[in-house]
C-alpha cells in the first residue's frame, strides 16, 4: 500500500467512517502511514484506535483547522511503538515531575513522544532520557503519590471533583480580585498586566463553565457506565457516545492550556519584578501555583479518566 495514502473521510457515509479507517490501517505495512483529512478535529477517533489496537500507531496533526483537519496515522511494529509522554506521566508520577521541571506540557501535550516534545522546546533528548530514568530509580522521590491509574473510574471523577474543581472554585474569587487589583495600580509601570488581567478572566470563565459540564453531564454518564448500566439509558438524549462530551471537554483543555502558555510567557515564568508590592508578588506565586493544580487537573483526565471510560465504552458495545 501506499505510504502517502490520503483519505477525504468526508466522502465517507458517517456511520461506516470508522469501518473504513480501521480496515485502512490494518492493511497497512509497519512504517507505512496514511493521511485523513475532516471538516473537524478526529480525536474520537483517536481514542477509539487507541483502545482496539493499542500503541501500534502514531499520530501526527498536520493540519489543525479551522475548516480541514489532516493527521498522519503510521503503523508502528508493536514492540517498537514509542510510548508518549501522557503515558509516561500516567505510569509513573516522578516522570511527570520531570516534565513538569523542563516546562513540558504532559497534560494537553500528552500525545507526544519524548522525542517529538523535546523537538518542539528545544531540549536534548538524550539528556531528557537520563532524567526519566533516573525517576525510574526506587527512592527518586521524596513524597508518597496517589497511584491513580489503578482507582475505579467513578472514584477518579470524584477526586477530581472533591480536590481539583474545589481548588478551581475556591481560589476563582482571589485570582480575580488580585489580577484586577495589581492591572489597576501597576499598568502604568508594566504594560503586561492588562493582558495578564484578560487571560485570567477568561481562563477563570472558561473553567466555570467546563466544570458545571463535567459534573452535570460527563462524569454522572462515567459513573453510570462503570455501574454495568446500559451504556446509553437516561442520557440517550443528550448523546450517543461518550467519545463526544469527551471530544468537548478536551478542546475546553486546549483552551485553558493556551492561556496558561500566555500567562507564563507574559509573566517571564511568574518571575517577580524587583521591588514588587506584595499583591504583585502574590499574584505572581498563586498563577503558578494554580497552573501546576491545573495540569494534574488536566493529566488525570486527558491521560487516565477519558481514555479509560471510552475503552469501558467500547468493551461494552463489543459484549452487547
Amino acid at each position: 500500500m501506499s505510504t502517502n495514502l490520503i483519505v477525504d473521510v468526508t466522502t465517507i457515509e458517517p456511520v461506516h467512517r470508522h469501518a473504513a479507517i480501521f480496515n485502512l490501517f490494518d492493511n497497512l505495512g509497519d512504517g507505512e502511514a496514511l493521511t485523513i483529512r475532516n471538516d473537524h478535529d478526529p480525536k474520537p477517533l483517536y481514542y477509539e484506535l487507541r483502545s482496539a489496537r493499542g500503541a501500534s500507531f502514531s499520530w501526527t496533526y498536520l493540519q489543525e483547522g479551522p475548516l480541514t483537519w489532516e493527521v498522519e496515522i503510521k503503523k508502528e511494529a508493536l514492540n517498537n511503538a514509542a510510548e508518549t509522554i501522557g503515558e509516561m506521566a500516567r505510569k509513573n508520577f516522578r516522570k511527570a515531575e520531570v516534565f513538569k521541571k523542563l516546562g513540558i506540557d504532559y497534560c494537553c501535550g500528552g500525545k507526544k513522544t519524548v522525542e517529538e516534545a523535546c523537538a518542539k522546546h528545544g531540549l536534548d533528548v538524550e539528556s531528557v532520557k537520563r532524567e526519566l530514568e533516573k525517576a525510574e530509580q526506587p527512592g527518586s522521590a521524596s513524597a508518597v503519590q496517589h497511584d491513580f491509574d489503578s482507582w475505579p473510574l467513578s472514584f477518579l471523577a470524584d477526586y477530581i471533583v472533591n480536590v481539583h474543581h474545589k481548588y478551581v472554585r475556591e481560589s476563582t474569587q482571589l485570582l480575580d480580585e488580585l489580577s484586577e487589583k495589581v492591572a489597576r495600580k501597576h499598568s502604568d509601570k508594566f504594560a503586561e498586566l492588562p493582558e495578564i488581567r484578560r487571560c485570567v478572566v477568561e481562563l477563570l470563565n472558561e473553567l466555570t463553565t467546563h466544570m458545571v459540564k463535567e459534573e452535570r453531564i460527563l462524569f454522572p454518564y462515567i459513573k453510570h457506565t462503570e455501574q454495568g448500566n446500559d451504556s446509553a439509558g437516561p442520557f440517550k438524549q443528550t448523546f450517543d457516545s461518550i467519545e463526544k462530551p469527551i471530544w468537548v471537554m478536551e478542546q475546553d483543555h486546549e483552551v485553558a492550556g493556551d492561556l496558561l502558555r500566555q500567562l507564563r510567557e507574559l509573566t517571564n515564568g511568574y518571575s517577580v519584578p524587583p521591588n514588587a508590592c506584595n499583591s504583585f508578588n502574590f499574584l505572581y506565586k498563586k498563577l503558578e501555583e494554580f497552573e501546576g493544580d491545573l495540569h494534574q487537573h488536566i493529566h488525570l483526565e486527558n491521560n487516565i479518566l477519558f481514555p479509560k471510560v471510552i475503552q469501558l465504552e467500547e468493551s461494552k458495545t463489543v459484549r452487547e
